[in-house]
């Protein structure tokens, strides 16, 4: 799994719907994942700090795990399917416990209010994610063919502390 963190609310251009964009710790991948109108408010409250005078419906569930003594540990964005992300709340309350179906962006909007870390399964980072520094990646690419090329057979007997005569 992989740890991230929200970097922001964007428009799709064609379609002026927002997106909550997730990035990784290193800074070179992010997570595009299309939300509602109302989500994208809900998140762009709890990133802002803004209260509301009332209680929304995210700040009503952070209101009932305080009340029942209970604790958001972590979110999980575990599967994409059909273009669809899918997520789960962890919630514990002492040692017991539960894990809660969610959309990822509710699920984002609670992890906010309450400062709980955001995972996503590597398999949907690597199906779903866009790079962000592109510049960087390439530079990655380029410096492991660089030593692939440069890779010759007595580098894996000199590693391996095997003399030649050994390897015959």
């Amino acid at each position: 799994m992989i740890e991230m963190k929200v970097a922001g609310i964007a428009l799709d251009a064609a379609t002026r719907s927002p997106i909550v964009l997730l990035r990784d710790s290193t800074e070179r991948r992010q997570l595009p994942i299309y939300i509602g109108q109302d989500q994208a408010k809900a998140i762009i409250n709890a990133l802002e700090s803004q209260t509301p005078p009332r209680p929304l419906t995210h700040d009503l569930f952070v209101n009932l795990l305080e009340e029942w003594d209970m604790s958001l540990e972590r979110i999980v964005i575990h599967s994409l399917q059909d273009n669809t992300f899918y997520a789960m709340l962890t919630v514990s309350q002492g040692e017991t416990k539960k894990e809660i179906d969610a959309r990822p962006s509710d699920a984002i909007a609670i992890a906010l209010r309450t400062n709980s870390p955001i995972w996503v399964l590597e398999e949907v980072v690597a199906d779903a994610s866009i790079p962000v520094d592109r510049d960087a990646d390439e530079a990655e690419r380029k410096a492991f063919r660089d030593f692939l090329s440069n890779l010759r057979p007595e580098d894996f007997l000199q590693r391996g502390n095997f003399s030649s005569e050994e390897a015959q």
